[in-house]
């Protein structure tokens, strides 16, 4: 579903070149759960900037549905975003004015989909989240918990074929980080979505179906389980 053939990206700095990603190379298949861990400042965020096409690499792959992404302009990115990548961020990112049914919608909107349908498909993802009685509250009067959710559900409602999830529950205490993750599992299990997800919690990583590491520049699969 995804494969990443040596992916390769540097910043120009006043200093000089810096070496972000080296010869990074995985894939991920669909309705796989897939963990990337390492040291805060290790490249793992502009890993999944790389792959949600939100920045562009020096050289290499990426392949998604059989689609060579690094090759596409602009303007096809931005379908491809809108109908085959989920994003979702450590601060849920969720439009201010917007009621957290209407944030959900909005991608479907984009895409065309006429509003009644949207609201209903919005409602029922916000009805399986347990939080279907917030539907019509802004950001500002949800709890952490419950806005990451709606972050989750917007993520999730186009149906798309891979999430990138860039620490989703860095901001929240461990119980609703715990139902947070457990909602984002089994989601993507239900409607075979890949999941990439970077975090720092070794308990999530655990859980997921494969580890990568990041360090020095490069990915290598981990097993997090015995240390």
């Amino acid at each position: 579903m995804l494969r990443v053939t040596n992916l390769c990206k540097s910043y120009h700095t006043p200093q000089g070149s810096l070496e972000i990603l080296k010869n990074i190379n995985f894939s991920v298949d669909q309705g796989c759960f897939t963990a990337v861990v390492g040291e805060s400042g290790s490249g793992k965020s502009t890993l999944l900037q790389l792959l949600g096409t939100l920045d562009y690499a020096d050289s290499g792959e990426i392949i998604l549905n059989d689609i060579a992404i690094h090759n596409l302009p602009e303007h096809k990115l931005a379908m491809l975003r809108n109908q085959h990548i989920g994003f979702i961020y450590q601060a849920h990112h969720l439009i201010p004015e917007l009621t957290a049914v209407e944030n959900i919608m909005l991608p479907l909107l984009i895409q065309g989909i006429g509003q009644k349908e949207a609201r209903s498909k919005a409602l029922n993802l916000l009805q399986q989240l347990k939080i279907e009685e917030r539907a019509f509250h802004i950001p500002a009067h949800l709890s952490g918990g419950e806005a990451q959710r709606v972050a989750v559900a917007r993520a999730m409602i186009t149906k798309p074929s891979l999430i990138l999830a860039d620490e989703p529950t860095g901001n929240l205490d461990e119980s609703t980080a715990t139902t947070v993750f457990n909602m984002m599992y089994n989601m993507c299990k239900s409607e075979n979505i890949a999941v990439i997800m970077v975090t720092h919690s070794q308990s999530f990583a655990n859980s997921c179906d494969n580890i990568y590491k990041l360090s020095q520049h490069q990915l290598s699969p981990a097993t997090l389980k015995n240390t």
